[in-house]
Parts: structure tokens; sequence; C-alpha cells
């Protein structure tokens, strides 16, 4: 039977496609008549569907065409993408294999790893007090050789939690790192590879070794040099860098790795590696450290110094609380470990917090041969002279005078310098900041006048030609014609005159005219003599105001040079360094090369000069400088102008120096030698000998001659064209 009467249904799938397609439009459709079966169930519709139900789609309109040009640009753009991605991976695959075969060249040429472990190019210098206790480091310290697994586990965990948290699970790169630290950088304000850097641990391995380049002083100036040049950051280093890091990683393991860094890392305060770092401020191994301690030192690798506990201890116990937080996340401390390390965080041992005598230590590093300070490439300990006892009796001096009696916001400087008789320096502050290195230190670099704390030598001189303390000399007015410069008429600090006086009144009171008429008696020369013999070496005046101490020398000579007058009138070299010898040896390279020299003036001279010292303190411009129960000698000090206030003195023990002054030689207020210099003194010299048993002061009281003899006019010697030495050997003969 034929079905060409039939209509064929249309089939579902040819409506999946428009005309474009190249399919026949189907015919159009009949209305059904009322023979025919409705298809799509029963219902009271009539036949008719409703909208939307039945077996085919819904009729949909032509479909729209294209815009042409964007479906060019879209064929242009996949094309460029799969030509790029093509390019890419390709590129992406060659670079890796330069990377590998780089790192694996370089990894063949590392050296066993323990040959890296130290890689100073300099020393370090330990300091020992008189008594043998550490009080002081220099140099790059290193405490020796230490490894992953001989540290505390504490300090392993701080090191990795705080640095590289991923360490034992990347190749030595980690992208999400360096991605993040982009990030942080870009969002902060700052260049993608400044601040932040996404290093890991072997990165900054790496990048202490500097990429494998050894320190060459014909390359770079300095050690310093050398280490910038080696943290430059650009885009070329970062890259080289990370091929080192890999072939780092072929070559060594992680803990061999982690050991590396360990011993390299600089950790402030002079200390290279933490075995240095946790003997310099807790004073025990690395091996021992807790978890605060473990966390105070991990806290130091971002900032060595603004995080050293030894600058300031509240900020490193801040930033140890950090760590400790991180610790805990990451899972190496427990809640209860967590608190307790919080609650209980670390403290520096007694000689980091003591950090005793840092301008004392500047100068012995100074005062020795470079090849065994400054510039050793040993590790060297060096013996001294500090005594810390009165190292902190001068600094607490120093803050109690500026605290009590200096008013607040006074850019007034002072320094400090206790000395024996033989020379050997017991303290020394070199200005009112303590804790310090490196620094400008007045006691020894600054070179002032000394004014009228000069005034011992003029007299000494006198002393030693054979005059009385009880000889007269005028204090009246006082012109004195000098060749080429005119008259010089100096005059009295208070502008006053009192006729004759005893040479023993007139150092008492500081007068000024009897002590040029005395220089000018026993000749300038010779006093000249007496003071750089007494080891004041500093280029002395030519004219008459040498006797007031126009000539600039430094606070240690001049402490040195009253050690000479106490020490009975030898000479000494003030000295701090006692002996230096290699860490692990017995036998020392060098001893001391100060201490007391030769005779500068007789010992009945210097007992009697050391009376009117003593007259000075007792009766005299000195008075605030006495201590109950000790017999105290000394000399005030002001120079021109009131730009340097000045007092030396001593007892039958120690000899104390104490200079103040502006840094920019702008005039003191109100400030002279017998003020507040004699209270710093006073103070300094209290405390350093709260204990002790008073001791008399060697001196002897002269015999009043039964005629003083009168010092000669200046101006009457030039007339008959006398010498001052002839005219003063007349004097000691008698000759008329």
């Amino acid at each position: 039977m034929s079905d060409s009467g039939r209509r064929k249904p249309p089939l579902v799938a040819e409506k999946r496609y428009g005309q474009s397609q190249g399919r026949k439009k189907p015919a159009t459709r009949k209305p059904a008549t009322g023979k025919s079966r409705p298809r799509g169930g029963s219902g009271g519709s009539g036949g008719k569907r409703p909208p939307g139900r039945g077996r085919g789609p819904a009729r949909r309109g032509p479909k729209r065409r294209g815009n042409p040009v964007l479906g060019v640009l879209s064929g242009i753009t996949r094309w460029v993408l799969r030509l790029v991605w093509n390019l890419s991976w390709r590129l992406i695959m060659v670079v890796g294999l330069l990377i590998v075969g780089s790192s694996a060249y370089i990894a063949s040429t590392l050296p066993e790893y323990d040959q890296l472990l130290d890689g100073r190019s300099r020393g370090s210098v330990t300091m020992l007090d008189d008594t043998g206790q550490v009080f002081a480091w220099r140099g790059d310290q290193y405490g020796g050789e230490v490894t992953a697994s001989t540290v505390s586990p504490y300090l392993r965990n701080a090191i990795v939690a705080t640095e590289d948290k991923r360490f034992y699970k990347h190749f030595g790169v980690s992208p999400r790192g360096i991605a993040s630290a982009i990030r942080i950088n870009l969002r902060e304000g700052r260049g993608p590879l400044q601040g932040h850097g996404g290093s890991t641990i072997t990165q900054q391995t790496a990048k202490l070794l500097c990429l494998g380049r050894d320190y060459d002083p014909d390359v770079w100036k300095n050690e310093r040099e050398y280490e910038a040049d080696c943290r430059r950051t650009t885009l070329w280093r970062k890259a080289k860098e990370a091929v080192f890091s890999v072939a780092m990683e072929m070559r060594y393991s992680k803990d061999e790795i982690l050991s590396i860094y360990m011993n390299r890392a600089f950790l402030g305060a002079g200390a290279r590696g933490f075995e240095a770092a946790s003997q310099r401020y807790f004073g025990k191994s690395a091996a021992n450290v807790t978890a605060a301690e473990s966390a105070m030192l991990a806290g130091l690798l971002v900032a060595p110094t603004r995080y050293a506990p030894t600058n300031d201890l509240s900020r490193s116990q801040r930033r140890a609380s950090v760590i400790i937080g991180l610790m805990e996340d990451q899972g190496y401390l427990d809640g209860s470990e967590a608190r307790q390390a919080r609650a209980n965080p670390a403290e520096l041992s007694e000689a980091a917090e003591a950090e005793a005598g840092g301008y004392f230590a500047d100068w012995v590093m100074s005062s020795g041969p470079d090849f065994l300070t400054r510039d050793t490439t040993e590790d060297v300990i060096i013996r001294t002279t500090l005594d810390q006892r009165i190292q902190r009796a001068a600094e607490d001096a120093m803050q109690t005078v500026f605290e009590t009696k200096v008013r607040e916001g006074s850019k007034a400087q002072a320094a400090i310098v206790v000395m024996s008789a033989d020379g050997a320096v017991r303290g020394m502050v070199g200005g009112r900041k303590l804790r310090v290195s490196g620094v400008f230190n007045r006691a020894t670099q600054a070179k002032r006048q000394s004014g009228s704390a000069f005034k011992p030598f003029v007299y000494a001189t006198a002393l030693e030609l054979g005059w009385s303390a009880f000889d007269m000399v005028d204090d009246t007015p006082l012109t004195i014609n000098i060749p080429g410069s005119g008259a010089y008429t100096p005059e009295n600090y208070d502008r006053k005159f009192r006729g004759p006086v005893t040479l023993e009144q007139a150092l008492m009171q500081s007068l000024n005219i009897p002590a040029i008429r005395i220089s000018e008696a026993v000749g300038r020369d010779n006093v000249r003599r007496v003071a750089s013999d007494f080891g004041i070496y500093s280029d002395l005046a030519e004219g008459p105001a040498i006797a007031l101490g126009a000539s600039e020398t430094t606070l240690v000579e001049m402490v040195g040079a009253y050690a000479g007058i106490l020490n009975g009138g030898s000479s000494v070299t003030p000295y701090g360094l006692v002996e230096v010898r290699l860490m692990g040896d017995d036998e020392p390279m060098m001893d001391s090369e100060g201490g007391i020299g030769e005779r500068v003036i007789r010992e009945e001279a210097a007992r009697e000069l050391i009376w009117m010292l003593h007259q000075v303190v007792t009766r005299g411009t000195g008075s605030r400088a006495g201590i109950d129960g000790w017999q105290i000698a000394g000399k005030t000090g002001t120079s021109q102008s009131a730009r340097d206030a000045w007092f030396v003195g001593f007892s039958a023990d120690y000899v104390t120096g104490v200079w103040m002054g502006y840094d920019d030689n702008t005039p003191l207020t109100g400030v002279t030698g017998s003020g507040l210099p004699a209270e710093i003194f006073r103070e300094t010299m209290d405390r350093v000998h709260d204990g002790l048993e008073p001791t008399p002061l060697p001196m002897s009281e002269p015999t009043p001659p039964a005629r003083p003899q009168p010092v000669q006019d200046p101006n009457q010697a030039q007339q008959r064209n006398v010498s001052p030495l002839e005219r003063a050997l007349k004097d000691i003969f008698g000759i008329r």
C-alpha cells in the first residue's frame, strides 16, 4: 500500500540546523481535520495543543548573521593566542633546560658544604676587663660551626617558620612566594622588586655566598662595599640567584643549606652566625637556647641592627612575640609552649646588658696594631685595663649630673677618663650617649683648649728649677711687648689685682697674671718641655698665653700628664691594652706598650706640687670637687670665651679628668671648671672610692722661707736681653 498520500512527520534533528546548513525547509503543516486524532493526548482543547507543549521544539525565527569584522578579529585573536601558547611552552621548555643545565654545571663546581660555613674576610676581637671577664666585642664575631642537627630544635624551627615555611618542599625557588611578594610590594606603593623579596632560605643563602664570588680587596674597597654589591636586587641578579639556588639544591641537602645559612647570617652587634649571636646576646650556645630566645634570634634576620636586643630590648621582644605566633600557627609550638614563651621573654646576658666601655673599646682598637685589631683576619683576644666597676661609676656620675644639674634639651657634651698613676685607663666616657660603638670619642679625639688646667705644668717647671710654693709673685697689671705682635696685656678672670701673692695662692685662686709672670721667668721653652715630657704631645702655643692653656690637647693626654704628677714626677703613657693573643693560644703575641716612663721633675718638686693642688680643692677654686674623708688634689680650667670647662684631679689611687663643652665650640653659659665639671669629678670619684679605705696623698708641705724670693718682671728681663732660662738659673743659685 502506497504511503504517498501521508505526510511525513518532521525530524526533530532537522530543526536544529538553519537553512545555512543546506537542509530543505519542511513543508507547511496543514490544519488538522475533525477526522484526525490529535497528537498530544486528550483534553477538551478542541484538538489544539497548548503552546510550548508537543514533541518538537518551538518554532524559531531565522538566525541573525554575525558581524563579519568581529568574526575576522576573533579569528585573528585565536590564531595569535595559539601562536603565543605554542611559542611560550617551547620557550619555557628551552629556558627550563638552560636553567637545569646551568644549575647542574654550577652544582658540579660547588665545594663541600662545610667549607662554606665560615665566610668571614676578617676576624673578631673579644675584649676582657682587668679580671678576665668579657665586656666588648669588635669585628666579625664567629662563635664556631653549628649545623641544623646541633642547634636547638626551637631555633631551627623558628628560622624556618620565619623565613621560609615551605623550605623543605620547594626546589630552591618558590614561585608562589615571589608572586606574593610582588603583590604586596605593588599594593604598598613600591616597585615589584623593592621591599619584600619572596626569597627562600636557599636564595638567601645564595646571596650570602655572593653567588659564589669571594671577597677580593682588589675589586672592592672594603667588606661593606662587597656585601652591598652582593645584596643588589635587579631582574638579572634575581635570575642568576635562582640558577645558583637550584644548583645548591642539586649539590646539598636541605639541612646542609640551612647549616650554611645559620653560620653566615649577620645578626647584629658584629655577630656572624647563630652561635656567635647566641653567645653575644645570651651568653650560651645555640644548642641551648629556649623557644623565647630562639624567636628573638630568628627575629633579627629581617633587620639585624634595628632588632638587636642590645639596641632596644623591648622592640626585640615584641618582634620575638610575632615569631612565636608563627611557630604556633605552623605547629612548631603548642598553645602552652607559646604562652610560656610569651610570658617569659628572652633577656640579655649580664655582659651583653652591661655593654660596658664602648668608648674605651674603640680607643683600644685604635691604639693597637691594625693587623691585630681593625684589620685582623684572625680571632683575637685582648686583655685590657678596664675596671667595669669604675666604668659604671663614671657613666652613673655623668647621667646624674646631666639629669639633675643641666637644663633639659641642652646639647652640651662631656667626657670622663679615670686612670691609675701608672697610666692604666680604668674607665672612659666619650660623650653623653653611653651605649655606643664607632662614634666620636671626646675623651681621645677632641682637641680643646685646656685653660687653667694647664697651669700646674708652669708651677712644676718653677718648682723643678728650685722655687718654693711660698715664693712671691706680683699680681699687678702686666703688659708684655711681643715682637711682631705688639703689646699683650693679660687679665685675671675677675679682672682684679691682689698685689704680691705666693705661688701657692696664685695657683689656688687660678690667677692669670702670676702664672704668666712665672712662665716668663722660668722660660716658655722650659714650660713647653716639661708639659710635653709629661705627655701633652699636642702643639703648644709659642707666646706667653701658653701659661693660660691656650694650646689644644685631649682629655686623655691631660689626665696622663696629671698621673705623672701623682706618681712622683715620672711621665706615663696612657694605655688600655695589656696583652693580645689569638683565640685558642696561650702565649700572647704582644704585651702592653704603656706605663711609667722617664722622670720629668724631681720627686720633691712633685710632692710639693701635689700639696699646692690639694690647696686648690680645700681652699681654692676646686672646692666642689672635695670628697668627705679623702684627700683630693686637682685644678679647674676654663678656656677663652668659656668654650671649654675642665677639672682634672686625683686621690692617692686614681686620676680623673672631666671635660665639658659643645661640639661646635659654642660658649658655655654660666659654666666654668669650678662648676659642673668639678661636680662630675666629685660624683665619679665618690663612686670610685666607695668601699675603699682612705689613703693620704703623697704630698709634702714646704717650709716657709725666711725671705721669699720675688719673681722678676718679664719686661725687665727683656730689657737686659737675658734669656728666661739664664735668668731662672741665676735665681736658683742666687746670682744677681
